[in-house]
Order: C-alpha cells, then structure tokens, then sequence
C-alpha cells in the first residue's frame, strides 16, 4: 500500500468530518456555495471517469472490466433507490425521520467503501491516475459530509450522532482501501467497479442537484470542473 494512497483516504475521511463540522457547528454554507462545489466536483468527476477511469479498465481488463463496471452502475444504483431514495448532496432542512437518515447513511457507505477501492485501485495502477481519482473524490467529500451530518439533525438527532455518521462515511473509505490492497479489487477490477459507482454518482447524484437551476452560472461550473480536470491531467503529465 502507497503512503499516497494512505495519505489521500485520510483527506478524504477528514473532508467527510469537515463537511459535518461545518453543519453541528452552525456555520452557514451559502446554496451558491454548495452548488457550485457540486457542479465543479460533477464535471471533475464525468470528466476523469469517461476519459481515463474506464479506458484504462478496459484495455486491462476488456469485457470483464466493462461487465465490472456496469455492474459497480447498476449496484449503486439499486443500494440508492432502496437505502437513500431521499438522499441529497445539498444540504437537508426539512424534517426527516430516523429511518431515512439511517438509511441515507447505509446507502452512502457502500459509495464511501468504493472510494477506498478507487484510490487504491488508482494508484496501484498508475501514480498520476491514482492523484487524478483521489482529486476527484475529494471534490464531492464535503458535500457528502454536509449532507448526511444534515440528515441526522433533521431526524432530531444530537450533534454527536452527527458527526458519527460522518466519521463512519470516512471509515468506510479506508475499509475500501484496506480490502482492495488485501484482494484483487487492488487493479483493474477495482477500477472497472470505481469507475461504474463513481459514473453513477456523478451523473445521477451530483447533477440533478443543480440542472434544474436556472441561468448559466453552475452548467458552465460545471463545464470549468472537466475543464480543470484536463488542465491538472496536462499539468501533472503521464505517472
């Protein structure tokens, strides 16, 4: 395991805690704010996936990485439509019971534990790729962090269970890295699976937070997100 690949599963897990901080803490996210942050992380993510994450898969792993891939599509979106159904990156502030925030939270923790999959699995094959995927994780981690710690406090929970959520989503990031280093998810099955979940989560999580927005502001965030995607591709060159 690459101390990279450790270092970037504890950003990750900390940017899942800040997100949560930033809500038992009272501070204010601005809607701007948060929207824009998953418009950019969208594109970043479309972006990284379409043009390196699945291409790399299959000309490893050919139709066992495609079949891979579209079943990581199909499980997050199955594991979403029976856990997470009311499940938003923006933050929550109507009442919720305590089923849907435990069920939010079961929901995220599989696309979490693939997290850890994906950063080992990126950097297990190539050293830029695994910066490029680790990147774009870290882009939707706050969000993440808003959103379930919002969950639990609408559901009444205290601040503490807040946070906890939170701090599982991050366990689970490392629980990914930890059994795709120790298994053959560490390579090319792994980057089928992440690339799948990871298209899923951002064509059918992130964007229809934002695509019924009117004006122009988040679709060309969103465009500036695969935008700087390729800038930082061609800044950090082939690993």
């Amino acid at each position: 395991m690459s101390v990279a690949a450790l270092t970037f599963a504890l950003l990750a897990a900390l940017a899942n805690l800040l997100g949560a901080a930033a809500v038992t803490w009272r501070a204010r996210w601005s809607d701007r704010t948060l929207e824009g942050m998953v418009a950019f992380s969208a594109g970043f993510m479309i972006a990284l996936v379409l043009s390196d994450v699945l291409p790399e898969a299959f000309e490893r792993g050919g139709r066992a990485a495609a079949v891979t891939a579209t079943l990581g599509f199909l499980l997050v979106h199955l594991t979403q439509h029976s856990f997470a159904r009311h499940f938003h990156f923006a933050a929550e502030v109507r009442d919720v019971s305590p089923v849907v925030s435990a069920s939010a939270l079961v929901g995220l923790l599989l696309h979490t534990f693939v997290d850890g999959v994906a950063i080992a699995s990126g950097f297990a094959v190539d050293g830029t790729l695994g910066v490029l995927v680790a990147t774009a994780i870290l882009l939707h981690k706050i969000p993440e962090g808003l959103a379930i710690s919002s969950l639990f406090l609408a559901a009444g929970q205290r601040r503490r269970r807040a946070l906890g959520a939170a701090g599982l989503l991050g366990l689970a990031t490392f629980a990914g890295l930890l059994v795709a280093v120790a298994t053959p998810l560490d390579g090319t099955i792994g980057l089928a699976l992440s690339g799948g979940v990871t298209l899923y989560v951002a064509a059918s999580n992130l964007v229809p937070e934002f695509q019924s927005k009117a004006g122009w502001r988040l679709p060309l965030t969103f465009v500036a997100g695969s935008g700087a995607y390729f800038a930082v591709r061609t800044l950090i060159g082939d690993g």
